[in-house]
């Protein structure tokens, strides 16, 4: 089973007299990178809650946005009396000097800077225990989302790597005709230049085998089929995190193909490598989203 490294999940519960709002969105990245907003009550415990969603969701590029929704419940508040008596006095001499009615001075007083401030809050370690619930929903969510993506992705890379193979098979059916048709046109060259009577069969037949050993792309049929295999077994691995791993596999599978390509010296293999390259960058591009 694979999962993607896209997603979305949201939940939203009450904590005690607060209600909270997550929301988590991620797309693909080479490592876990993550952008957290949270309210202030929240920030004592930041750093836990980063460390529960690393180890939650593993790699990707991850947005967690936790909003603390208002529930009609008042909510206590600071008045710094000695900043606002020093307000006072030049406001009252300067609505004397003015004329001005001084009833309204205390109105004005409580908009200026840090007289009225919200009262430091912060969560309870029972009341946090509470909101981990809610994060782990969330996560939850998110994690069946990225499930969902990730059947698609395995159908995808599968159907890949089976046309890989497929090819792989056309080709191996055209490997006996290549090495006659190269046999028979250095022969023709020879006969053509030297004179059919003019050369040594028998060391022709040497050096024949000789360069129809360093063309020879059987063992690099034997790899890519393994690697392909092994690519097969991955996806039916339990682990979570395989992206990296597939990635891997791919290069390797790539590596085969390429040398496979450079080795052929015919028109008919090189169509069905180039088909084959065509296939694994698909694969490539697809594999980029799995976690």
């Amino acid at each position: 089973m694979l999962k993607s490294m896209t997603g979305y999940g949201r939940s939203e519960q009450a904590v005690q007299d607060k209600i909270f709002l997550i929301e988590i969105r991620s797309l693909n990245g080479k490592q876990f990178e993550i952008l957290l907003k949270l309210p202030q009550l929240l920030k004592p415990y930041e750093f836990e809650i980063r460390n529960i969603l690393s180890s939650s969701l593993i790699r990707g590029s991850v947005e967690c946005v936790i909003t603390l929704k208002q529930n009609g419940a008042a909510k206590p508040v600071t008045i710094n009396t000695e900043l606002a008596k020093s307000y006072y006095q030049p406001l009252a001499s300067l609505s004397k000097e003015l004329g001005l009615d001084p009833s309204h001075i205390l109105s004005s007083l409580i908009k200026l800077p840090e007289v009225v401030t919200p009262s430091t809050e912060v969560l309870s370690d029972q009341e946090f225990e509470q909101f981990k619930s809610v994060l782990n929903e969330a996560i939850s969510n998110i994690d069946t989302h990225r499930v969902e993506e990730g059947k698609a992705l395995e159908e995808d890379l599968l159907l890949r790597i089976n046309n890989i193979v497929m090819y792989q098979d056309k080709l191996k059916e055209l490997e006996p005709l290549r090495k006659k048709k190269i046999r028979e046109n250095i022969t023709k060259v020879l006969e053509e230049n030297v004179g059919k009577d003019s050369f040594d069969t028998n060391r022709l037949e040497q050096e024949l085998v000789y360069y129809i050993e360093k063309i020879d792309i059987t063992e690099e049929q034997v790899r890519l089929q393994n690697h392909c295999n092994y690519f097969r077994d991955i996806l039916n691995e339990p682990d979570d995190a395989k992206g990296k791993k597939l990635s891997f596999v791919l290069q390797e599978v790539g590596r085969e193909i390429n040398t496979t390509g450079a080795k052929a010296y015919d028109s008919a293999i090189q169509k069905f490598v180039v088909l084959m390259k065509d296939e694994l960058e698909k694969a490539k591009e697809q594999v980029l989203n799995v976690l």
